[in-house]
């Protein structure tokens, strides 16, 4: 890191790096103050397709962490940009929440099971088979395959839940199509979020909890990477994967002095 230029913008994920199980991580409240004060632009991301950036501000608010809504980047939102950028106005049959429709609607897409140009899969917590086998039926008419991200389960108080990527599985199976991921790991959703900001990849900086998501997407964007210990991935975890984050920390609090 010695060679790299000083770090002029932070991204940082959201659960298991500023909130684990609803409740805030030490030091996360300190490090987006910090930021706040500093005037570096930053951002939020979640993978997780659920939730607008303005109930996500709500849902953090609550928890007495102030995170300005301009400053959430969501999987739905860089699908959104995605779709955007390859085919202007078009349409898609959805299978996901708000977060996901609205940022579709948002930029004029059409919500449609008739023909749509794409099928579009996110996060929900009421997959239904009926909607499972229509995106089936479409993909194999002709709609591309795209999934908010590749997540194969999420967090819950009980224990791990299904996610899109276990879905997105099932679809895959049934039609022998590969979606395409617009979420983390791919460097797409780092990128559409630094162009958002007006921030570049050499004087960035990605926070993360996982190495297979996080960290691999911020080292793919050309980011400086930060994994902190309070998430899923333990010191033998990180062996096991041929990169490594530029620097292993305890916790966010551990970067508060660092902004």
């Amino acid at each position: 890191m010695s060679d790299r230029r000083p770090i002029e913008s932070w991204l940082t994920d959201m659960d298991g790096v500023l909130i684990h199980e609803g409740v805030p991580i030490p030091g996360a409240d300190a490090f987006l103050k910090k930021l706040r004060e500093s005037g570096k632009p930053f951002l939020v991301l979640t993978n997780n397709s659920i939730y607008t950036p303005r109930d996500l501000h709500a849902r953090l608010r609550r928890m007495g962490l102030d995170v300005p809504i301009e400053s959430i980047w969501t999987s739905a939102l860089a699908t959104a940009q995605f779709l955007d950028d390859q085919r202007p106005g078009g349409s898609a049959y959805v299978i996901g929440e708000a977060g996901l429709t609205t940022a579709l609607h948002d930029i004029g897409y059409i919500l449609t099971d008739h023909e749509p140009d794409y099928v579009v899969l996110g996060e929900t917590r009421t997959y239904s088979f009926e909607a499972m086998t229509k995106a089936v039926r479409l993909i194999n008419a002709g709609a591309r395959f795209i999934c908010t991200n590749p997540d194969e389960t999420g967090p819950s108080t009980e224990g791990p839940l299904p996610a899109t990527g276990a879905v997105a599985a099932l679809i895959t199976k049934a039609t022998g199509k590969q979606p395409y991921f617009a979420g983390k790991p791919n460097p797409l959703m780092m990128r559409t979020g630094l162009n958002a900001i007006g921030a570049h990849s050499e004087t960035s900086a990605m926070i993360g909890d996982r190495m297979d998501t996080d960290v691999l997407a911020g080292l793919e964007a050309g980011m400086v990477t930060f994994l902190v210990r309070t998430g899923l991935t333990s010191d033998a975890d990180i062996e096991k994967y041929p990169y490594r984050p530029s620097t292993v920390v305890d916790s966010i609090a551990d970067l508060v002095d660092r902004v």
